[in-house]
């Protein structure tokens, strides 16, 4: 286990190398320039400074070589130095739009308000999710599984940008129950929460009701049914952990996808979260942070999936890992 762990971990790098490297060379190969937008155009002589500070101006190479800390720069004294910070010592560089800003700053404020708010849609998902699945499989083809099987792919085709203003109209205008925007309080986690949980709790309800429907029709379920013991017992000690694997495939790109952001629903509710400086970055070309971003979501992606082949050892004895 412990060896499978650190070849994949090892693995890691590089993964990230070559990740980083693609992100670098896409971000720079789109029309455009970071201070293209500026509010007055720059001269000629202050865009060939502002190049020259970011070192834009250099070969693409020798940036990408910058980025991750490995680059010889003259030192002014007639040697040579290490450049400064770069990805090898955690520094993902300055933010081009977020002037007085680094990366690793707007992800240190912005991170941990998307972690939170996709941790929360993820437990509102799999608590919604799970139930409804397994009560559909165990009502199949009763009025139980056709209503809640109906809202299961009703809250799958409805997406977060539909959901959204609905819950703030009738919650946040209309009762006035909940507030509609920032993130000052556990009340403003309410409606973001769901607007961006339920589409998911649909999809994992589905993949639940579709698992535990194929587990019940397994031999050993009808032996332990024969045995005499209770259907709760037999759901939830022997069907469900075989029944949950394919939801459990599911949760690392989910988690992934949850915890890096949602532009839909942080812009929606104006949370300060990482998904509205992703596409800020990516509309602005701001080189840096778009790399930065593409790099934590690599990132999580990647142990996101090593947990849930761990998970799948633990839940199914037939599976070995490595």
């Amino acid at each position: 286990m412990w060896i499978h762990i650190t070849r994949r971990l090892l693995g890691l790098i590089p993964l990230l190398l070559v990740i980083s490297w693609v992100s670098f060379q896409l971000v720079r190969i789109a029309p455009g320039g970071p201070f293209d937008k500026e509010r007055k155009p720059a001269s000629p002589e202050i865009e060939r400074a502002l190049l020259a500070k970011y070192h834009l101006d250099d070969p693409t190479w020798k940036q990408y070589l910058r980025f991750l800390g490995v680059l010889r720069e003259p030192d002014g004294k007639g040697g040579t130095r290490w450049s400064e910070g770069g990805l090898i010592k955690g520094d993902l560089g300055p933010s081009f739009k977020y002037r007085n800003h680094s990366v690793n700053d707007v992800l240190a404020q912005g991170l941990p308000v998307s972690m939170t708010l996709g941790l929360l849609a993820f437990l509102f998902a799999l608590g919604v999710g799970i139930p409804t699945g397994v009560y559909t499989a165990l009502r199949r083809g009763e009025w139980g599984d056709y209503i809640g099987s109906f809202f299961a792919l009703l809250a799958f085709c409805i997406p977060g940008f539909v959901v959204g203003p609905l819950l703030i109209m009738a919650f946040g205008m209309h009762y006035r129950i909940f507030p509609v925007a920032l993130w000052d309080s556990p009340w403003h986690a309410v409606l973001p929460t769901i607007a961006l949980g339920l589409y998911f709790a649909g999809r994992i309800s589905r993949l639940m009701r579709e698992g535990m429907t194929e587990v019940l029709k397994e031999g050993y379920i009808t032996t332990a049914r024969a045995k005499g013991l209770s259907e709760s017992t037999v759901v939830i000690k022997h069907a469900l952990r075989l029944a949950i694997l394919p939801v459990v495939s599911y949760c690392g790109p989910l988690l992934a996808d949850l915890l890096t952001g949602s532009f839909v629903v942080e812009n929606l509710f104006r949370i300060p979260g990482i998904g509205v400086f992703l596409v800020n970055a990516a509309l602005g070309r701001d080189y840096p942070m778009v790399v930065g971003l593409v790099l934590v979501y690599a990132l999580m992606l990647v142990l996101l999936n090593l947990v849930v082949d761990i998970s799948y050892s633990f839940l199914d004895r037939r599976v070995k890992p490595g």
